[in-house]
């Protein structure tokens, strides 16, 4: 007879909460009929995160995918006219990315979709629950960025994300 293995069961159930968070936000997206993907989404998100306007190679780093991944992205985000391509001021060679007008007001209906669709998941939970599970989630997510975490510990406030 085999000993469960409770990491394991942990890791399945960790996978199988993410994909279900990923349909429930993919389908508040839809109802907003914003015609933005979820990678595109993501592009814009990291893009309001950069103190100026990023260069797709930091973009691209950012974001741990190839370069060629963020043209892709930024090339349908631009078409809809949310981001544009602006030249870096100290070097004509280099194109920065920034968000439109059309990709803030994008950002705010990703905001709220992305909320409702927090508060479907967590409906479930009681205050003390969500505070219990934001505590957990702080740990496993920056604990082991932390200087001589354990893994164990809880670093103070979680940052809110748009």
């Amino acid at each position: 007879m085999t000993t469960p293995d409770p990491d394991g069961l942990l890791a399945e159930q960790l996978l199988r909460f993410t994909r279900r968070v990923h349909r429930i936000q993919k389908r508040h997206l839809e109802q907003r009929d914003l015609g933005i993907t979820p990678a595109q989404s993501r592009l814009l998100r990291t893009l309001v995160h950069f103190g100026s306007p990023p260069r797709m190679a930091d973009l691209a780093e950012r974001l741990e995918v190839v370069p060629r991944a963020v043209t892709t992205l930024v090339d349908g985000l631009e078409a809809s006219g949310r981001v544009r391509r602006v030249p870096d001021p100290a070097n004509r060679r280099v194109t920065r990315i920034e968000v439109t007008d059309e990709g803030w007001t994008a950002l705010r209906e990703l905001r709220r979709a992305r909320r409702t669709a927090a508060e479907e998941i967590l409906a479930p939970l009681t205050e003390e629950q969500r505070e219990i599970l934001g505590g957990l989630l702080d740990t496993l997510i920056d604990g082991g960025d932390l200087p001589g975490a354990t893994g164990r510990e809880r670093p103070s406030g979680r940052p809110e994300h748009p």
